[in-house]
């Protein structure tokens, strides 16, 4: 009963999700026909079904995971999502886990939690830094291009979210160097890098400008 539960939920939420991202800006140039085709394929339903997240609606996310997961739906895993300027991950994030800074230099995103507390936080081109902490329900948006990550706070509770996506390849990037001249926490920072605090400090004094 518990599993049915959460698929409605989850199927509702998606439905709503995809219906926000069309309001969007898209990332991908427009194209001068209805699909855009791989070579070698069929044009049938399929063509137009993915299944790779229904082990996640029946089963649920992994009760074992200690480490971030994305399950992502783009045009690599679906094809047909090819410059229809949509795309969405489903995002799990294990109690005190992060998901490390990054950036989508094609599309702006848009998360929406479901399940549990997350703090996200976001660097603007002047090196301002933006926190948050989200409960079940709320939403944040990360403009195109700004580097921004996702940490779970609490020590016991998973939290679960969707990211959608103005593009069908909105890309994760590395993130650059002036990430260390921000207020980021240097613990934050450690585990998105998986290091210790004292050579985060040793990177940071890289960074900083020279007199």
């Amino acid at each position: 009963m518990a599993s049915k539960t959460f698929s409605m939920t989850f199927f509702s939420l998606l439905v709503f999700s995809f219906a926000i991202i069309q309001m969007a800006i898209a990332g991908d140039p427009d194209i001068l026909s209805d699909l855009i085709v791989p070579a070698n394929v069929t044009i049938d339903e399929k063509f137009f079904t993915f299944t790779g997240m229904r082990a996640l609606i029946w089963s649920g996310p992994p009760t074992n995971a200690t480490a971030f997961t994305a399950w992502k739906a783009s045009k690599a895993e679906f094809p047909a999502l090819d410059g229809q300027s949509v795309s969405i991950d489903v995002l799990y994030f294990p109690a005190g886990s992060i998901n490390p800074p990054h950036t989508h230099v094609r599309a702006i995103g848009l998360l929406f939690l479901l399940q549990g507390t997350l703090q996200v936080d976001l660097i603007d081109t002047t090196n301002k830094l933006y926190t948050q902490t989200l409960q079940a329900g709320d939403m944040f948006v990360f403009p195109k291009g700004l580097v921004h990550y996702q940490y779970n706070p609490d020590a016991q509770v998973p939290a679960l979210a969707i990211a959608t996506f103005g593009s069908s390849n909105p890309g994760s990037v590395s993130i650059p160097n002036t990430l260390f001249n921000t207020s980021i926490d240097d613990n934050i920072l450690a585990k998105s890098f998986k290091t210790d605090v004292a050579t985060i400090q040793a990177l940071k004094a890289g960074f900083a400008p020279k007199s």
